[in-house]
Protein backbone atom coordinates (compact mmCIF):
# COMPACT_ATOMS: atom_id res chain seq x y z
CA UNK A 1 0.00 0.00 0.00
CA UNK A 2 1.06 3.30 -0.67
CA UNK A 3 0.40 6.56 0.78
CA UNK A 4 0.51 9.28 -1.30
CA UNK A 5 1.38 13.07 -0.58
CA UNK A 6 -0.36 15.47 -3.63
CA UNK A 7 3.00 17.19 -3.92
CA UNK A 8 6.19 16.39 -5.93
CA UNK A 9 10.02 14.86 -4.63
CA UNK A 10 11.22 18.09 -4.93
CA UNK A 11 9.71 21.26 -6.69
CA UNK A 12 9.88 21.91 -10.52
CA UNK A 13 10.20 25.36 -11.45
CA UNK A 14 10.74 26.69 -15.05
CA UNK A 15 11.33 29.74 -16.03
CA UNK A 16 9.96 30.29 -19.66
CA UNK A 17 7.78 27.94 -22.14
CA UNK A 18 10.56 25.99 -24.08
CA UNK A 19 9.62 23.04 -26.16
CA UNK A 20 13.46 22.05 -27.31
CA UNK A 21 13.96 21.25 -23.59
CA UNK A 22 10.99 19.35 -23.37
CA UNK A 23 11.85 17.10 -26.08
CA UNK A 24 15.45 16.43 -24.47
CA UNK A 25 13.08 15.46 -20.95
CA UNK A 26 11.53 13.46 -22.57
CA UNK A 27 14.00 10.58 -22.97
CA UNK A 28 13.88 10.78 -19.05
CA UNK A 29 10.02 10.16 -19.63
CA UNK A 30 10.03 6.94 -21.83
CA UNK A 31 13.33 6.35 -22.82
CA UNK A 32 15.75 3.22 -21.93
CA UNK A 33 17.68 4.91 -19.59
CA UNK A 34 14.43 6.79 -18.34
CA UNK A 35 12.59 6.55 -15.21
CA UNK A 36 9.61 4.52 -16.09
CA UNK A 37 12.30 2.35 -17.24
CA UNK A 38 13.97 2.54 -14.03
CA UNK A 39 10.95 2.09 -11.79
CA UNK A 40 9.71 -1.17 -13.68
CA UNK A 41 12.98 -3.03 -13.84
CA UNK A 42 13.67 -2.58 -9.83
CA UNK A 43 10.35 -3.18 -8.76
CA UNK A 44 10.07 -6.59 -11.05
CA UNK A 45 13.60 -7.58 -9.79
CA UNK A 46 13.03 -7.91 -6.42
CA UNK A 47 11.39 -10.82 -6.72
CA UNK A 48 14.61 -13.02 -7.49
CA UNK A 49 16.87 -11.00 -5.15
CA UNK A 50 17.85 -12.10 -1.95
CA UNK A 51 16.20 -10.82 1.44
CA UNK A 52 18.63 -8.70 2.53
CA UNK A 53 18.62 -6.44 -0.04
CA UNK A 54 14.78 -6.45 -1.33
CA UNK A 55 13.79 -3.04 0.32
CA UNK A 56 16.15 -1.29 -1.49
CA UNK A 57 14.99 -2.15 -4.93
CA UNK A 58 11.55 -1.68 -3.77
CA UNK A 59 12.72 1.90 -2.06
CA UNK A 60 14.52 2.57 -5.08
CA UNK A 61 11.58 1.77 -7.38
CA UNK A 62 9.23 4.06 -5.90
CA UNK A 63 11.52 7.11 -5.76
CA UNK A 64 11.80 6.27 -9.85
CA UNK A 65 8.07 6.98 -9.51
CA UNK A 66 8.49 10.06 -7.84
CA UNK A 67 10.84 11.12 -10.26
CA UNK A 68 9.01 10.25 -13.45
CA UNK A 69 6.30 12.16 -11.99
CA UNK A 70 9.04 15.64 -11.51
CA UNK A 71 9.86 14.49 -15.62
CA UNK A 72 6.14 14.99 -16.62
CA UNK A 73 5.65 17.74 -14.64
CA UNK A 74 8.69 19.45 -16.11
CA UNK A 75 7.67 18.55 -19.60
CA UNK A 76 4.28 19.74 -19.23
CA UNK A 77 5.55 23.00 -17.72
CA UNK A 78 7.55 23.50 -20.41
CA UNK A 79 5.22 22.72 -23.54
CA UNK A 80 1.65 24.03 -21.93
CA UNK A 81 1.74 27.53 -23.65
CA UNK A 82 3.41 26.07 -26.91
CA UNK A 83 2.21 26.84 -30.04
CA UNK A 84 1.80 24.34 -32.80
CA UNK A 85 4.77 26.45 -34.67
CA UNK A 86 7.03 26.40 -31.53
CA UNK A 87 6.46 22.55 -30.97
CA UNK A 88 7.08 22.05 -34.88
CA UNK A 89 10.53 23.90 -34.75
CA UNK A 90 11.63 21.91 -31.77
CA UNK A 91 10.95 18.59 -33.15
CA UNK A 92 7.78 17.44 -31.67
CA UNK A 93 5.38 17.56 -34.80
CA UNK A 94 5.42 14.10 -34.88
CA UNK A 95 4.36 13.89 -31.01
CA UNK A 96 1.71 17.41 -31.44
CA UNK A 97 -0.26 15.16 -34.38
CA UNK A 98 -0.33 12.17 -32.41
CA UNK A 99 -0.64 13.71 -28.79
CA UNK A 100 -1.27 17.04 -29.08
CA UNK A 101 0.14 18.12 -25.74
CA UNK A 102 -0.26 14.90 -23.68
CA UNK A 103 2.72 12.99 -22.34
CA UNK A 104 3.22 9.63 -23.93
CA UNK A 105 6.23 7.26 -22.75
CA UNK A 106 8.67 7.95 -25.87
CA UNK A 107 12.18 8.75 -25.97
CA UNK A 108 13.74 11.59 -27.52
CA UNK A 109 13.70 10.44 -30.86
CA UNK A 110 9.84 9.63 -30.83
CA UNK A 111 10.26 5.62 -30.44
CA UNK A 112 7.83 4.80 -27.89
CA UNK A 113 8.58 2.43 -24.82
CA UNK A 114 9.14 -0.77 -24.92
CA UNK A 115 9.53 -3.56 -22.01
CA UNK A 116 12.92 -4.55 -23.50
CA UNK A 117 14.31 -1.73 -21.79
CA UNK A 118 13.90 -3.73 -18.67
CA UNK A 119 16.76 -6.27 -17.67
CA UNK A 120 16.13 -8.89 -14.93
CA UNK A 121 18.02 -11.53 -15.07
CA UNK A 122 17.43 -13.12 -11.41
CA UNK A 123 20.95 -13.30 -11.09
CA UNK A 124 21.36 -10.79 -7.93
CA UNK A 125 24.71 -9.92 -8.96
CA UNK A 126 23.97 -9.69 -12.45
CA UNK A 127 21.12 -7.64 -12.03
CA UNK A 128 22.34 -5.12 -9.53
CA UNK A 129 25.14 -4.28 -11.52
CA UNK A 130 22.50 -3.56 -14.34
CA UNK A 131 21.10 -1.36 -11.77
CA UNK A 132 24.09 0.63 -11.08
CA UNK A 133 24.55 0.95 -15.13
CA UNK A 134 20.89 2.18 -15.53
CA UNK A 135 21.41 4.52 -12.66
CA UNK A 136 25.19 5.97 -14.20
CA UNK A 137 23.66 6.15 -17.59
CA UNK A 138 20.41 8.51 -16.54
CA UNK A 139 23.23 10.60 -14.19
CA UNK A 140 24.85 11.31 -17.64
CA UNK A 141 21.29 11.93 -19.30
CA UNK A 142 20.27 14.45 -16.74
CA UNK A 143 24.14 16.40 -17.49
CA UNK A 144 23.88 16.46 -20.87
CA UNK A 145 20.44 17.98 -20.42
CA UNK A 146 21.56 20.70 -18.10
CA UNK A 147 24.58 21.53 -20.67
CA UNK A 148 21.78 21.89 -22.90
CA UNK A 149 19.75 24.23 -20.55
CA UNK A 150 19.65 27.85 -20.33
CA UNK A 151 16.63 27.85 -17.80
CA UNK A 152 18.21 28.16 -14.04
CA UNK A 153 14.85 27.14 -12.47
CA UNK A 154 14.58 23.69 -14.65
CA UNK A 155 18.32 23.00 -13.91
CA UNK A 156 17.76 23.44 -10.32
CA UNK A 157 15.07 20.34 -10.43
CA UNK A 158 17.67 18.43 -12.93
CA UNK A 159 20.53 18.83 -11.06
CA UNK A 160 18.80 17.35 -7.85
CA UNK A 161 17.32 14.32 -9.99
CA UNK A 162 21.62 13.60 -11.35
CA UNK A 163 22.38 13.85 -7.83
CA UNK A 164 19.51 11.20 -6.52
CA UNK A 165 20.54 9.06 -9.45
CA UNK A 166 24.40 9.19 -7.97
CA UNK A 167 23.17 8.22 -4.56
CA UNK A 168 21.32 5.28 -5.64
CA UNK A 169 23.95 4.13 -7.91
CA UNK A 170 26.36 4.08 -4.54
CA UNK A 171 23.50 2.33 -2.75
CA UNK A 172 23.22 -0.46 -5.14
CA UNK A 173 27.17 -0.61 -5.07
CA UNK A 174 26.39 -1.31 -1.71
CA UNK A 175 24.01 -4.05 -2.09
CA UNK A 176 26.57 -5.70 -4.23
CA UNK A 177 28.81 -6.21 -1.54
CA UNK A 178 26.23 -7.23 1.10
CA UNK A 179 25.23 -10.11 -1.65
CA UNK A 180 28.78 -10.86 -2.37
CA UNK A 181 29.87 -11.73 0.99
CA UNK A 182 26.78 -13.13 1.91
CA UNK A 183 27.58 -15.62 -0.73
CA UNK A 184 31.15 -15.98 0.34
CA UNK A 185 29.77 -17.37 4.36
CA UNK A 186 30.31 -21.21 5.15
CA UNK A 187 27.15 -22.55 4.86
CA UNK A 188 26.83 -25.51 7.83
CA UNK A 189 23.64 -28.35 7.38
Amino acid sequence: MWLYEKKLQYPVKVSTCNPMLAKFLVEQYGGADGELAAALRYLNQRYTIPDKVIGLLTDIGTEEFAHLEMIATMIYKLTKDATPDQMKQAGLDAHYANHDSALFYHNAAGVPWTASYIAAKGDPIADLYEDIAAEEKARATYQWIINMSDDPDLNDGLRYLREREIIHSQRFREAVEIIKEDQGKKRVF
